[in-house]
């Protein structure tokens, strides 16, 4: 159910998936830097900070009930399903997490784009 109205009732779940998303991008971001092999990563971490802005950005439009709420919520899937398989590649806990996470909020996003 919507926090303050019932206006996004429809889109709770979506929102409650990439706000549960960009929290597992920065935990992630946050343990990647303290990973041995950074500098491998650097694609990743930039990626984990883009996925974790275009959940930021997807929740807000969903919340105010966006015109454009579908089309971003596309976009929102695929820069997960791209930080998914980023995340995927390395083999700590962390990343293999943020991966589940990411991969669970892109099935989300694109529920939400095809209402």
């Amino acid at each position: 159910m919507g926090v303050a109205t019932m206006v996004t009732n429809n889109m709770q779940s979506c929102i409650d998936a990439c706000n549960k998303c960009a929290q597992a991008c920065y935990e992630c971001f946050e343990a990647c830097l303290n990973e041995p092999d950074l500098t491998a990563r650097n694609h990743c971490v930039k990626m984990l900070i883009e996925c974790a802005k275009m959940c930021e950005m997807s929740a807000g439009l969903m919340s105010m009930n966006s015109h454009f709420a579908k089309q971003h919520c596309k976009m929102c899937a695929d820069i997960c399903d791209a930080c998914a398989k980023d995340c995927s590649m390395f083999k700590d806990e962390h990343c293999q997490k943020c991966a589940d996470i990411c991969r669970m909020c892109a099935d989300e996003c694109r529920k939400m784009a095809n209402m």
